[in-house]
């Protein structure tokens, strides 16, 4: 099935994203403007008929604890994350339900039940897909998740093999464990049309409910079943399967919380929802003419999604070209004003996670004026010899 790369062309301007005083702001500059995030916020739970409990909030995209106490603040209680300091980041800020959404294995899955230790009010949770993964967390206090490949061919157990889901939750029952869900992740789909898009993965769930009437058949009980990133959550919300049934069901979308060319352009318009985060940049050079370059290369905007990385905001006659680490050129339309060397553009990224993850530090923007700079709490990694050091939590 072939997939296309979906995103936005242009964005209008608006001029609450304006800054008074950007003038004095070092540049490249992750911003976020918190009451925007908050309306993405509000519009989420507004599709998830007002209940918290619906969603399991990815924090790759979240990234600050600034971010997730605003989540924390309308009620959401449960995340997923896919690295050792995202977990620290989510439980020091107040999360109590947090899935580690990747295979830890070695001294990552070490980590993890140690962070696990350091915060027994947290109710950490591990995914699994075979046997190696599971008896490391024997003796531990960490739950767990199976894995379960729907085609994207990244990780987890093949739906189609019953008899090593069933195997599995065996041995979790055998070595003293909790089962608390089965977790679906079809990214696959984000580049299809939407109508194709909604069609394929309700082909899936359709296969994943038949998995989950297999094992409920030979006794296992289903807490919960995790589905949809941000390109499939519109798909998840209208699959009728999925109400009404015993276990509870949890979208994990992360990048609704900011917003990108891609997600904006993947989501059904009439959501309401709209760019919270932006890359401040400064136009840096004209080398030729019909060609300026600010200072936001693949070092500030990920170029993990492809070429172009962003779109100007409000400017539809400047396209993104082929980026290095601090320069990012961009073409000028014919006959479109070129912007002035020394003039600042607003960039809304192609991809928000990976590019919130380029910053140390984010400027909190609210009613047009620059309110705070926050730390990104959860950017990177932990040292990677931390637990010889006998580790701590992260601040």
């Amino acid at each position: 099935m072939a997939a296309k790369q979906i995103m936005l062309s242009e964005f209008p301007w608006d001029p609450g994203y304006s800054i008074a005083g950007a003038d004095e702001a070092l540049t490249p500059a992750l911003v976020l403007y918190p009451e925007i995030v908050a309306s993405n916020i509000e519009r989420t739970l507004e599709l998830l008929g007002g209940d918290a409990s619906r969603i399991r909030v990815h924090v790759k995209t979240a990234k600050l604890g600034y971010s997730i106490r605003l989540l924390l603040d309308r009620k959401i209680r449960a995340f997923k994350c896919a690295t050792t300091l995202e977990l620290v980041t989510a439980c020091e800020n107040g999360a109590n339900d947090v899935l580690f959404a990747y295979p830890a294995m070695g001294a990552n899955g070490r980590r993890v039940a140690q962070i696990a230790d350091q915060f027994p009010n947290v109710r950490i949770s591990v995914l699994v897909e075979n046997d190696d993964q599971l008896r490391q967390w024997q003796g531990t206090r960490v739950g767990i998740f199976l894995d379960i490949n729907p085609g994207m061919n990244r990780t987890g157990i093949e739906q189609e093999r019953t008899d090593k889901v069933v195997s599995a939750l065996r041995g979790i029952g055998e070595l003293g464990l909790e089962f608390r869900g089965l977790h679906y992740y079809d990214g696959q789909y984000g580049g299809l049309p939407w109508e194709e898009r909604t069609r394929a993965a309700h082909t899936g769930y359709d296969r994943l409910l038949k998995l989950v009437a297999e094992i409920a058949s030979e006794g296992f009980t289903i807490p919960e079943v995790v589905t949809a990133g941000t390109p499939t959550f519109p798909c998840s919300l209208a699959y009728p399967g999925f109400r009404g049934r015993s276990f509870i069901h949890r979208v994990s979308p992360g990048t609704v919380i900011y917003g990108d060319a891609t997600s904006l352009a993947q989501l059904p318009r009439d959501y309401g929802y709209g760019p919270a985060a932006l890359v401040l940049t400064r136009v840096v050079s004209q080398p030729s003419a019909g060609v300026i370059t600010c200072d936001a290369g693949h070092k500030a905007v990920s170029a993990d999604a492809g070429i172009p990385t962003c779109l100007v905001m409000g400017n539809r006659g400047l396209t993104a070209l082929s980026p290095s680490e601090e320069h990012l050129p961009f073409a000028v339309a014919e006959g479109a004003a070129t912007p002035r060397v020394g003039e600042l553009l607003y960039l809304l990224p192609r991809h928000i996670c990976p590019t919130v993850n380029n910053f140390d530090r984010a400027l909190i923007v609210r009613g047009g004026t620059i309110e705070l700079e926050e730390k990104v709490s959860a950017r990177g990694h932990e040292a990677p010899l931390l637990l010889s050091a006998g580790a701590k939590p992260v601040s």
